[in-house]
C-alpha cells in the first residue's frame, strides 16, 4: 500500500508537495509560558528554592516582628514574663521619718509599747487589713535582684524618674489612737493627731521641686482605708491614689479613670488544699460585724432572713485574734462566703474568701474591684441584686441550685488567681499593683502636657474624673 500523505491545500495533481518547515510557536498567555518554562529542571529549581525562602521569612517576621496589637495584648497579660518591656522608672521620696516609721512607734506606744531613744532595732508594721502601704514601701526598698518581675524599678535620681511614690503609711496614721467605747472620756488627750500630721505632709511636698514641677500630677499615694487622708485629699487629687474603693470619694477626688483600686490585706490564713465539695458541709458562711452604716445596713436584713436556714451559718463578730481564727475554719468548711456591703461597698472578708476558695457571694451594688482588666470576676463570685437578696427564700434558693460540678469550677478559678490577693507572693499583689500603676502613665503624661498649654484651668477635674459605679 503506498504511504499515506496528507495533501496539503497547495497540492496540485499528484505532484509530491514539498515539506513545510512548521513555524515558531506563539502562546498566547502568561499561563502556557509558565508551563513551558517550568519544563527545564535549572528553572524549577530557582522558583522552589524563592518559594521556599520567602515562606521562611514570613514566619520569621510572625514570631519576631509582632505588630503592635499583639505587642499590647502580651504586655497587657499580667504575670507575663515570657516579653520584656521597659519598667516605669519611679522615685522613693526620702520622707521625714514622722511620716513612715514615726507613725509606726506612735501606734506601738499607743498601746502600751516603749522603745529608749538610742533603740536602733527595726520598727516592725503591724498587720492590719490594709497593709498595701507597708508591702509597696518595703518593695521599693528592697535590692532590685530581689525584685523579680515587677514592672517599675527604683531611680535614685529624681531627674530620672516617670512618677514619684509618696510612702506616707495614711492608713496606719488613721488608726493610731486606740478606739474608744463611746461616751467614754479619754484621761489625756492623745499625743498623736492623724490630721496634723497629713497637714504636714502635703506643707512638705508642696515645699518639693518636683511636686510643683507638675502639679503632682505624676505622685503616687497609697489611701487605702476609706478614710486615709480625707482632711488633705483636694490637695493631693491630681495624684494617683490607691484606694480600696470610692465609697468616701467625691466624682471630682477620685476615679477609675485616673486611681487604682487595691485589695484588702487579707486577715485569715490561705487555705492549704486542693478544690473539693465534700470537705465543705456549710452551704453559706458569714462572720462581722451585724450593724453597720449607710449601704451596710443591709446586713441586719440579711441575718434576720438567713439565720434560721439549714446548713447556712451567719455570725456577729469584730476583728480580734479569735474572731479570725473561728473565721478561718468557717470559711475553709463553707462552700459559698456571703459578701455584704459595709461602711463603703467593699470590705476585707472579699478578700479572705477568695484565699479561702470559698465562692464569694456579693451584695453590694456599688463595688468596685481591684485588676478587672485581668480578672473576670464572674468566673469566681456569685453577684446578687441587693432588692433581690432581701426577698426571703431567694438568696438560699438560688445557690441550692448550683451543681458540685459548678462549684468545682469556681474553685478552680479561684484558685487560678488568689495570688493577685497574696501581698507575700512573689508575683502576686505587689507587681500587680505596680503594674496598674505604670499603666496610668500615659494618661499622667497627657494630663501634664495638657496643663502646660491650657490658659484657662477647670475649676475641677471633670473632664477625667467620673465615678458612676452604682448599678442602673
Amino acid at each position: 500500500m503506498p504511504p499515506l500523505h496528507p495533501k496539503t491545500m497547495n497540492d496540485e495533481g499528484g505532484a509530491k508537495a514539498k515539506p513545510r518547515k512548521p513555524k515558531p510557536a506563539t502562546l498566547s498567555n502568561s499561563h502556557a509560558l509558565f508551563n513551558s518554562t517550568i519544563r527545564k529542571p535549572c528553572l524549577k529549581q530557582i522558583l522552589f528554592t524563592f518559594l521556599l525562602v520567602l515562606a521562611l521569612y514570613a514566619l520569621f517576621n510572625a514570631f519576631f516582628n509582632p505588630t503592635l496589637d499583639t505587642a499590647s495584648s502580651i504586655f497587657l497579660s499580667a504575670g507575663d514574663t515570657s516579653v520584656t518591656y521597659p519598667a516605669v522608672k519611679v522615685y522613693l521620696y526620702d520622707l521625714p521619718t514622722r511620716f513612715t516609721y514615726g507613725v509606726i512607734n506612735h501606734h506601738s506606744l499607743a498601746r502600751g509599747g516603749s522603745r529608749s531613744a538610742g533603740d536602733k532595732s527595726p520598727l516592725k508594721y503591724p498587720g492590719h487589713q490594709h497593709m498595701s502601704e507597708w508591702y509597696l514601701f518595703s518593695d521599693l526598698t528592697r535590692p532590685e535582684s530581689e525584685r523579680v518581675g515587677s514592672p517599675v524599678v527604683r531611680v535614685s535620681n529624681p531627674e530620672d524618674a516617670e512618677l514619684f511614690f509618696v510612702p506616707f503609711f495614711s492608713s496606719l496614721s488613721l488608726i493610731v489612737n486606740p478606739v474608744r467605747p463611746a461616751g467614754s472620756v479619754p484621761e489625756k488627750p492623745p499625743v498623736y493627731s492623724d490630721e496634723e500630721n497629713q497637714e504636714a505632709l502635703v506643707e512638705w511636698l508642696e515645699r518639693q521641686e518636683y511636686w510643683k514641677k507638675n502639679n503632682g500630677r505624676d505622685h503616687v499615694f497609697v489611701a487605702s482605708d476609706p478614710n486615709a487622708m480625707y482632711r488633705v485629699i483636694d490637695r493631693v487629687k491630681n495624684s494617683v491614689l490607691l484606694v480600696s474603693d470610692f465609697g468616701r470619694v467625691r466624682p471630682d477626688q477620685g476615679s477609675l479613670v485616673k486611681d487604682i483600686v487595691v485589695p484588702y490585706s487579707h486577715r485569715i490564713r490561705t487555705y492549704p488544699g486542693g478544690v473539693s465539695v465534700d470537705k465543705r458541709k456549710t452551704l453559706l458562711f458569714f462572720m462581722g460585724n451585724r450593724y453597720r452604716k449607710e449601704g451596710g445596713k443591709i446586713r441586719d436584713t440579711l441575718f434576720q432572713i438567713l439565720e434560721n436556714e439549714k446548713d447556712v451559718v451567719v455570725k456577729h463578730g469584730a476583728q480580734s485574734r479569735e474572731s479570725r481564727r473561728a473565721a478561718s475554719q468557717g470559711m475553709h468548711t463553707s462552700k459559698f462566703c456571703l459578701h455584704p456591703a459595709g461602711d463603703t461597698p467593699s470590705a476585707c472578708r472579699l478578700f479572705d474568701a477568695i484565699v479561702s476558695l470559698c465562692i464569694p457571694v456579693i451584695v453590694s451594688d456599688s463595688i468596685e474591684l481591684p485588676f478587672e482588666d485581668t480578672i473576670d470576676y464572674r468566673k469566681i463570685a456569685v453577684f446578687v441584686e441587693t432588692a433581690s437578696a432581701i426577698k426571703p427564700g431567694y438568696l438560699v434558693s438560688k445557690l441550692r441550685t448550683f451543681t458540685s460540678d459548678r462549684i468545682l469550677e469556681y474553685q478552680k478559678e479561684l484558685k487560678e488567681v488568689k495570688r493577685y490577693f497574696e501581698y507575700d507572693e512573689l508575683d502576686g499583689a505587689v507587681n500587680e499593683i505596680w503594674r496598674q500603676v505604670s499603666k496610668k502613665l500615659p494618661l499622667i503624661k497627657l494630663m501634664i502636657n495638657r496643663d502646660k498649654r491650657l490658659v484657662k484651668k477647670e475649676p475641677d477635674c471633670s473632664c477625667i474624673c467620673v465615678n458612676q459605679t452604682v448599678l442602673r
